[in-house]
């Protein structure tokens, strides 16, 4: 049972870490410092707005496969793998 719960745990942090990446990316990216960002070019197109539109939803995508990821090491240390 405590093996169980010091899973949970583990599993908690990972998602909040990656939680708290994707709102740093699509909120103050995207929102906060977008004036900022915007003085920078990319491929003719400012920065905050790139982070706004199309950034945070790659980022997103990309946790994603980096959950998956962890999650399959973790269910492998914890034997809770299929």
């Amino acid at each position: 049972m405590a093996n169980l719960e010091e899973y949970w745990k583990r599993n908690l942090k990972i998602m909040g870490a990656l939680l708290g990446v994707w709102f740093f990316v699509s909120y103050f990216c995207g929102i906060l410092i977008v004036d900022v960002l915007n003085q920078i070019q990319i491929a003719g197109f400012p920065l905050g707005f790139w982070f706004a539109q199309q950034g945070s939803m790659f980022v997103f995508v990309a946790l994603i496969f980096i959950y998956c990821r962890l999650m399959e090491k973790l269910d492998k240390e914890y034997d809770v793998d299929e």
